[in-house]
């Protein structure tokens, strides 16, 4: 018999919640919109019996330790926006030494992941779920993240919304204060302008040098799947650019932005 929830009851009672952060920061242009659609009764499982184990909600409450969330002290690389989570999936289990910290508001998409992993046997993954700018800025302590990744994120391709878009410089300021000193940011997108607005913004950014020599986009290496979204972008022309930054080794101070340990 299916059960009907009652106004108010959550969706997964022991899965993430529905706006983890709720009011407690400011209301601000944000470069994600939740999207709603069928939880197949796999994910649900995933999401009742996983999440306690594997997942987080990102409420801005408290620092994480990331030894902690992973149970050893491997490199940790954020993963903004993993889709439904296949090439995540195998990124994690090919490089099993490295853990990846996925974040993404899709709850079928997160459901999927923690899916996978289970199937697969995949212990460095953990699925956040929220807002990424809030898990970078309050729950993220200094230089503890290895890399950041940023795959085929909303390109918001009209120009009015170009605001909404993630890669920006104040964002990558955020980010420089996390990362280690020659952790890699990659970003790739399908979005011709998009790239051209990303490299853009990453040269000019004083924090951050491009591991190509001559300062263009990179191949795309092989620790990044082909997704079937992006072999359908290519079958339709799409031409999907790379771009590999390294966190330059000094640091440049941001007054401006706030440590996560106040």
């Amino acid at each position: 018999m299916r059960h009907t929830r009652a106004k108010g009851e959550p969706r997964f009672p022991d899965g993430p919640k529905a706006d983890p952060a709720g009011s407690h920061f400011e209301r601000r242009i944000r470069s994600f919109q939740p999207r709603r659609s069928r939880v197949t009764a796999g994910q649900a499982d995933a999401l009742q019996r996983l999440w306690p184990k594997w997942g987080l909600d990102i409420d801005g409450q408290r620092t994480i330790d990331l030894a902690e969330l992973f149970g050893s002290d491997c490199p940790v690389v954020l993963e903004i926006g993993f889709g439904m989570g296949e090439a995540t999936a195998q990124m994690a289990a090919e490089d099993p030494k490295t853990g990846i910290l996925a974040v993404d508001v899709h709850t079928p998409g997160q459901g999927n992941l923690l899916n996978l992993a289970d199937r697969n046997g995949l212990s460095n993954v953990r699925v956040a779920n929220g807002d990424a700018i809030i898990l970078l800025r309050e729950m993220l302590r200094p230089e503890s993240l290895s890399g950041l990744r940023v795959y085929f994120p909303d390109p918001w391709p009209k120009k009015r919304h170009h605001k909404r878009r993630l890669i920006q410089p104040e964002f990558l300021s955020l980010v420089a204060t996390r990362l280690k000193p020659g952790a890699l940011v990659h970003c790739a997108t399908d979005w011709e302008p998009y790239a051209e607005q990303m490299l853009e913004v990453l040269s000019a950014h004083p924090d951050f040098e491009n591991t190509r020599p001559d300062g263009g986009y990179a191949p795309r290496p092989g620790f990044r799947p082909l997704t079937r979204f992006e072999g359908q972008g290519l079958d339709k022309g799409h031409v999907v650019n790379d771009l590999l930054f390294r966190r330059v080794q000094q640091l440049e101070e941001h007054p401006d932005q706030q440590s996560a340990d106040g």
